[in-house]
């Protein structure tokens, strides 16, 4: 068997593999006067010395598919009334219909996380993708509540893959420095479909229901074929690359030297990242690979930390359970208007998600992170990524009591 389609047990087997490979203090690539992470090599099929325009189209592919995680769970709102129709159920009934893709939403992760970091990204994209849209076909003839329901699950367990193996492709494109704004775009993508989901679904109502899931089919194609076409592998062994392809330099550089260095591909037998074959079915070589349960195991390890685990739990609650009772209510409680007039109800929410997002999101939590990283001795700390979260808790907290006092005066 040759080196490129090894494993890296068997290339440590070989001599092939050492140490875990890293510069010394005193030599490094830097950027503003920090040491870059994760160390780039010289290697052209490195994700992180792509070009920018394909690095930003590859992020544009990942967040259409993260606009499709929300997106299939609320387009279907303004339609309730003829779903109750169709299929002889109650509201609590027809609002389940939101429920169960958030279910398979929450489930999947679970699923594929450890998959992508075996296989790859590439190929459970397009899997998940896959069947997210032979879901969306099923849900559009389903001519019953159960077989709509099944096909409602395994539509948000397809378009799962969006949120861990999505985030995972950032990481494998961006400097740490950059992913504050990366991240940011990525979030606003789930954001946007949450919202846009309602104001496209009540316009196409005015056709039918059944034709919420028949332009949403249309979505996931033109998505899968994006994803053929025009997604690479990302995920990369970088140590095993670095020991073969670093980046030569005597001190402090800049980034600009990875451009000077770059080296022939074919110099190194290991097939990785645009190399490997359109549909990969076998692990990506040179990496360590979880076990397929390492991502539930991880999950369920979660629950040690009390802390993060209320935070989270709270933060979630607050926002998304809040965010989708108001969505799946409206139809109940504005049954005297349309419903376009109901989507259009979501255009605020839409607006004030952008906002945040371009005024006081990623690109201002980078800046914020780099500060602080030159006062802590050129250290970036996750937790310096937590300052922006207290005056949107402010925010939040003033949002709510100005909902509340309208009530009350309205009433």
């Amino acid at each position: 068997m040759d080196d490129k389609n090894l494993g890296v047990n068997e290339l440590e087997e070989k001599g092939h593999l050492g140490a875990e490979v890293g510069q010394s203090s005193e030599i490094g690539i830097f950027k503003e006067g920090l040491r870059v992470h994760p160390e780039p090599t010289a290697d052209p099929l490195d994700p992180l010395n792509w070009p920018r325009w394909r690095k930003h189209g590859i992020l544009a592919i990942v967040m259409y598919l993260y606009f499709m995680f929300t997106y299939v769970t609320t387009n279907t709102v303004p339609s309730f009334p003829q779903l109750q129709e169709k299929f002889a159920i109650s509201y609590s009934q027809v609002n389940w219909t939101v429920a169960i893709p958030a279910l398979g939403l929450a489930v999947g992760p679970l699923f594929w996380s450890s998959l992508a970091d075996i296989y790859g990204r590439r190929i459970i994209f397009l899997t998940g993708t896959f069947i997210a849209f032979a879901a969306t076909l099923g849900a559009g003839g389903a001519n019953n509540y159960e077989g709509y329901m099944a096909a409602r699950f395994f539509q948000g367990f397809g378009v799962s893959p969006g949120s861990t193996v999505g985030m995972a492709v950032v990481m494998d494109l961006y400097f740490e420095y950059e992913r504050g704004q990366k991240l940011g775009l990525w979030v606003l993508a789930i954001d946007t479909g949450l919202l846009v989901g309602p104001i496209i679904g009540g316009f196409i109502d005015l056709v039918s229901p059944d034709w919420i899931q028949w332009l949403t089919a249309i979505q996931f194609g033109v998505l899968l074929g994006l994803e053929f076409f025009f997604m690479p592998e990302t995920l990369y062994p970088r140590t095993y690359m670095l020991a073969r392809m670093p980046v030569e330099i005597s001190g402090e550089a800049g980034l600009e030297k990875v451009a000077d260095q770059k080296k022939d591909p074919a110099a190194v037998e290991l097939s990785r990242t645009s190399k490997l074959t359109a549909l990969n079915f076998r692990p990506v070589p040179g990496l360590r690979h979880p076990k397929a349960w390492d991502s539930l195991v991880r999950f369920v390890l979660t629950f040690k930390y009390a802390v993060v685990v209320v935070v989270v739990s709270v933060y979630c609650f607050a926002w998304y359970w809040w965010l989708l009772c108001v969505i799946t209510m409206i139809p109940a409680a504005y049954v005297q208007y349309s419903p376009q007039i109901q989507g259009l109800l979501f255009v605020g929410l839409l607006l004030g998600t952008l906002c945040s997002e371009v005024l006081a999101s990623g690109t201002l939590s980078d800046r914020i992170v780099t500060k602080l990283a030159k006062k802590n001795n050129g250290v970036r700390l996750p937790e310096t990524r937590l300052w922006l979260a207290y005056p949107a808790a402010l925010l939040s907290a003033g949002q709510y009591k100005c909902l509340v006092a309208f009530d009350i005066l309205s009433s």
